[in-house]
């Protein structure tokens, strides 16, 4: 039992414990998506208490939610009183404002691996929890999603000294095959002329159309930026699928970088009467969403387009917003 964590050296208390709890989990990859934010979250190996393993996908904002529920629920008081539901709960690394955010999610690696291992190394109650269970539950979204090759789940090597030689491999190297003097071979690419290259691929598999599995899936947003000199009209593609309610801030900083706009924005949609209806909050959105998905009948868009758009103004400008699209 020494390989355990330790809440499961208490044999009973392992005994006891569903099937389904997690009592390990670790990041094996980083993985970028391009949302309407783009951001990197943790493909991580989850295994559980009944020997089941699965892989879920995990942002550090995830993390941060988790923590603080947890928090709220079983850290002792002001007074550092303990009680029947209070335990120590381990340090999640702090929120990180400016940097690359491929290394930010690099550097979080160690420091994450070390938090999930810590929590769930504590008492079995708080394995328990509703707010940790939920967390390390593999939902539909992550059982569909087919990842990369991971790097941390590869088993270890023995290290072999490598010599470096002369010879080159022909397979591995770029090379034509052709025919001279009746007979057929493969050249080298120094000796013949590209006239037209071949499509490129993915011998992983990974690079097939939208609809394949493990591809990822975009969809476009059609936005528009009205200024007195006219109007700027895009189209965003962005890997999310077109059921997605995103946030406002989501959408608020996705349009500053689209736009490349300087000062306050407003963002603003046209409502089924075909008046600009101004954004302020999440459940602005939510009521926009509700709107664009009423009318997908009655307005004919291409499939992977989202079925409502965006109008994006200056916060004070208010004369644009009779401005026919």
């Amino acid at each position: 039992m020494s390989s355990l964590p330790k809440q499961l050296r208490d044999e009973s208390d392992f005994d006891q414990l569903p099937h389904d709890i997690p009592i390990s989990a670790t990041i094996a990859d980083i993985e970028e998506k391009k949302g309407f934010i783009d951001y990197y979250r943790f493909v991580m190996e989850v295994r559980t208490r009944g020997g089941s393993k699965y892989l879920i996908y995990r942002r550090y904002s995830q993390f941060f939610n988790l923590h603080s529920d947890l928090e709220l629920k079983h850290s002792p008081g002001d007074q550092g009183t303990s009680g029947p539901n209070t335990c120590r709960l381990p340090t999640l690394p702090g929120k990180v404002f400016i940097g690359n955010k491929k290394e930010i999610a690099e550097n979080r690696i160690p420091e994450l691996n070390t938090y999930m291992k810590r929590l769930l190394g504590l008492p079995t109650w708080v394995l328990l929890d509703d707010d940790i269970r939920m967390f390390f539950y593999q939902t539909e979204s992550d059982s569909q999603h087919q990842p990369r090759a991971l790097r941390r789940l590869r088993p270890p090597t023995r290290r072999v000294k490598t010599v470096k030689t002369n010879q080159t491999d022909v397979f591995s190297s770029p090379r034509a095959e052709g025919t001279v003097s009746n007979r057929t071979g493969i050249f080298p690419e120094s000796f013949v002329k590209i006239i037209k290259p071949l499509p490129e691929s993915d011998s992983d598999g990974e690079s097939g159309g939208a609809s394949g599995k493990g591809a990822g899936s975009y969809s476009c947003l059609r936005c528009y930026l009205l200024t007195p000199q006219g109007v700027d009209t895009r189209d965003v593609c962005v890997e999310e699928d077109i059921s997605t309610q995103p946030s406002y801030k989501e959408l608020l900083a996705r349009m500053r970088d689209v736009f490349k706009v300087d000062g306050n924005i407003a963002l603003n949609y046209r409502d089924p009467e075909g008046d600009l209806v101004r954004l302020l909050d999440d459940g602005d959105v939510a009521l926009m969403v509700a709107d664009g998905r009423a009318q997908r009948s009655k307005v004919k868009r291409p499939v992977n387009q989202f079925p409502w758009e965006l109008h994006v103004t200056a916060a004070s400008d208010l004369s644009v917003y009779n401005t026919e699209i």
